[in-house]
């Protein structure tokens, strides 16, 4: 599973981001979690409103800082498989 933190660093893609990393060791899962903070690369993905999570090249969040709980829901309901029973 590919997870993209998209902003341009400031508190709240910082806060996003740790909110995202919490999520994945909380359910175990094989995922690799990376920042996107250039402006142009941030356009290119269509992201107006920061921060937000891609899910495998799918937008799920923008404008906001979701909970660990919102974010488990996203990576489970995207099928995330396990790696830890």
């Amino acid at each position: 599973m590919q997870l993209l933190v998209i902003g341009p660093g400031c508190t709240r893609c910082k806060t996003l981001a740790q909110h995202t990393e919490q999520a994945v060791q909380e359910l175990g899962l094989d995922a690799e979690i990376h920042k996107v903070t250039d402006l142009k690369q941030i356009m290119a993905l269509g992201v107006m409103l920061t921060p937000a999570l891609a899910v495998n090249g799918t937008i799920k969040v923008t404008g906001k800082v979701p909970s660990v709980a919102e974010i488990k829901v996203l990576l489970q309901s995207a099928g995330a498989p396990q790696t830890k029973p």
